[in-house]
């Protein structure tokens, strides 16, 4: 395993194209080296005192610990919610060739793959 720290990022989006465009922006700008986005998510919260429920788009985001500051920084800035989640969780381990696939900033594949 490499000395660096990995994590998976989890946000919500109103919809497809905003989760799309969150997306991008996020892996153009360097922050992440993949994002899944989920349709069908069905959340539901509590909002200022009232049980909500809501159809949404969730993104899976795969980042090291290091690029995090601005990738929360840009899912704040761009967000269209009020208050967007963004949450990470660390990843304990996992298949290394993927883990130091991450860490490229670059987002460089193996010599093997396309």
């Amino acid at each position: 395993m490499t000395h660096k720290r990995f994590l998976v990022v989890l946000s919500t989006c109103p919809d497809a194209q905003v989760a799309g465009e969150l997306a991008r922006a996020l892996l153009e700008g360097g922050h992440a080296a993949c994002v899944n986005v989920v349709p069908g998510v069905r959340s539901m919260y509590v909002w200022k005192g009232a049980v909500q429920a809501d159809d949404e788009v969730l993104l899976v985001i795969k980042t090291t610990a290091a690029r995090f500051p601005a990738l929360r920084d840009t899912l704040v800035a761009q967000h269209p919610y009020q208050l967007p989640e963004v949450v990470a969780i660390g990843i304990e381990d996992g298949h290394h060739p993927y883990l130091d696939w991450l860490a490229d900033p670059r987002g460089g594949a193996p010599a093997d793959e396309p």
